[in-house]
């Protein structure tokens, strides 16, 4: 394991990473940058493909006003997938937006991603999302890899205090994370209307699934969902539903 490193980002932000090979090192490396105590935990899966620009609009304002608000009124930490792309980034942008303190704790596969100021040679590798505050580099050369390392971080930095997993949209890797957090006891709250993985774990909730692993995730007991239209009718109704799981 290597020692805290700092990434400074062309847009002047910067951030404490740390590398690990081995799941027993993590509660040294969530130490070394600064990481510790028990806090609730607020993780964010999914993607934000193949979405309508309406539903683009709808899910924005619910990490400006919905997510990100609520982090920082709870003092939560906020742990996702790290890079630059779809709603990590959308999480980034909103926590900057609202002017929040947070800490932003991006997990991912070192193996996949381009860290700011090295120079790596390999063009498929993808930049991390400037606005983190923490990154924690895992092994992997492939995407997924990260999966049990978000539940494992997540469950860790949670200690007594609750976690949640908000699911939107995404693809196989997504349908990963929702094992992986419900094996851990989390509750997933599914956003229904968002699309691909999300639609399918409702679909099962609502019993009419026709995935045999989605419906083995809606027997679990801990998988919710809300829709994404609520956000129309007004966020206070959502942001109370997400307040009082990350609360009792």
């Amino acid at each position: 394991m290597k020692s805290c490193l700092k990434l400074t980002f062309d847009n002047g932000q910067t951030a404490l990473a740390t590398q690990v090979e081995q799941p027993e090192e993590l509660p040294y490396a969530l130490e070394t940058i600064g990481l510790c105590g028990s806090r609730p935990v607020l993780v964010v899966v999914g993607g934000a493909s193949n979405i309508s620009e309406a539903d683009f609009l709808r899910i924005q304002r619910l990490f400006v006003e919905v997510l990100a608000p609520i982090a920082e009124s709870l003092g939560a930490y906020v742990v996702d997938g790290g890079t630059d792309a779809g709603i990590m980034r959308m999480m980034g942008t909103a926590r900057t937006q609202i002017g929040a303190k947070f800490a932003l704790v991006g997990v991912t596969p070192e193996g996949k991603v381009a860290l700011p100021n090295h120079s790596e040679t390999a063009t498929d590798l993808i930049p991390l999302e400037p606005n983190h505050t923490h990154f924690i580099l895992v092994p992997g050369k492939n995407w997924g890899d990260e999966s049990p390392w978000i539940s494992c971080v997540a469950t860790m930095l949670a200690n007594d205090a609750p976690s949640i997993t908000v699911l939107l949209n995404g693809g196989e890797i997504t349908f990963k994370d929702a094992v992986f957090s419900v094996n851990s006891g989390r509750v997933v709250l599914v956003i229904a209307g968002s699309g691909r993985t999300a639609d399918i774990l409702v679909d099962a909730l609502r019993g009419k699934a026709t995935d045999e692993r989605a419906k083995k995730l809606a027997k679990s007991g801990t998988l919710q969902y809300i829709d994404l239209i609520e956000i129309e009718k007004g966020v206070e109704n959502l942001g109370k539903v997400i307040k009082g799981l990350l609360s009792n």
